[in-house]
C-alpha cells in the first residue's frame, strides 16, 4: 500500500477508540491519546496526507485503524527499551519513505528488508544516555511472534498476549475487537459472563469452546483491570 493510496477507514481496517487501544496494548489512555495527537495526527498526518491518522466517529471520539494499533505497540515496544520518541518518530519517517508505506511499523518488510534499513534504524535509535544502543533483535522478534502478516506484507492480526494465548486481535471480526481464535466469539463478551458469576465450565459449553480459551479471555481483561 502507497502511500497515495492510504485509506484510513477501509472495510476491514478495524475500528479502535482510545480507550480500545489502552485496553488492547496495557497503556494509559493518556498515553494513547498523547501519541495519537501529537505524532501520528498532527506530526506525521500532515506531513504526509494534509490531514489527521485518525477520524471521528459519531460520539466523537476519536478512532484509528488496526494498522496504527500495531504502529502504537511497536512505538511503545522501542520506548520500553529506552528509545526517545522523538528519535522513534525520525526512523519511521525515514522507513515510510524507504518502503513506501504509511504504516512502516506495521509491515512485514520491516522484518525482511534486509541489514540497510536495520542498521540504519539501529543508528537512529540510541538509548537516552547514549551509551547503549537498542536491542532490535529483541523488538524484531516480539513483533514476528505476535503479529500476522496478509499478502501485502501488512500486519492482518495481532496477538497481544502471544500465539500460545486464544485472544487474537483480527481487523474483520468484531470490528477488530480481541476475540477466541478460530471464532468470531468476543473475549471480552467472555468475560463479562465470568464477571456475572458464571462458572468457566458452563461458559465453555455455551460458547463451543474449551476451558482454557475461556480462562485466557477471563485473564486477559483481568490483567487489564486490575
Amino acid at each position: 500500500m502507497s502511500v497515495a493510496n492510504f485509506k484510513k477507514k477501509q472495510i476491514g481496517s478495524g475500528i479502535y477508540t482510545i480507550p480500545d487501544i489502552a485496553k488492547i496494548l496495557g497503556y494509559s489512555q493518556q498515553k494513547v491519546r498523547r501519541y495519537i495527537n501529537d505524532y501520528w495526527d498532527d506530526s506525521l498526518g500532515k506531513e504526509l496526507f494534509k490531514e489527521t491518522y485518525s477520524w471521528k466517529k459519531d460520539n466523537n471520539q476519536r478512532a484509528v485503524n488496526f494498522y496504527v494499533l500495531i504502529e502504537l505497540y511497536t512505538c511503545f515496544l522501542l520506548r520500553e527499551l529506552g528509545a526517545s520518541t522523538q528519535s522513534i518518530m525520525k526512523a519511521r519517517k525515514n522507513m515510510s519513505k524507504q518502503l513506501e508505506t504509511p504504516y512502516p511499523f506495521a509491515s512485514y518488510k520491516v522484518l525482511i528488508a534486509g541489514r540497510k534499513i536495520l542498521f540504519e534504524l539501529e543508528d537512529l535509535i540510541i538509548s537516552a544516555d547514549g551509551s547503549n544502543q537498542i536491542n532490535l533483535s529483541e523488538i524484531i522478534r516480539t513483533f514476528a511472534q505476535n503479529v500476522d502478516f496478509d499478502k501485502n506484507n501488512l500486519a492482518s492480526r495481532f496477538w497481544p498476549k502471544g500465539k500460545q494465548n486464544s485472544v487474537v486481535v483480527d481487523p474483520h471480526h468484531q470490528f477488530g475487537q480481541p476475540i477466541i481464535n478460530g471464532t468470531n466469539i468476543s473475549a471480552e463478551g467472555i468475560f463479562y459472563m465470568y464477571q456475572s458469576n458464571e462458572p468457566v465450565e458452563s461458559i465453555g459449553i455455551l460458547y463451543d469452546i474449551t476451558e482454557k480459551q475461556v480462562n485466557d479471555a477471563i485473564n486477559f481483561y483481568k490483567s487489564k483491570a486490575a
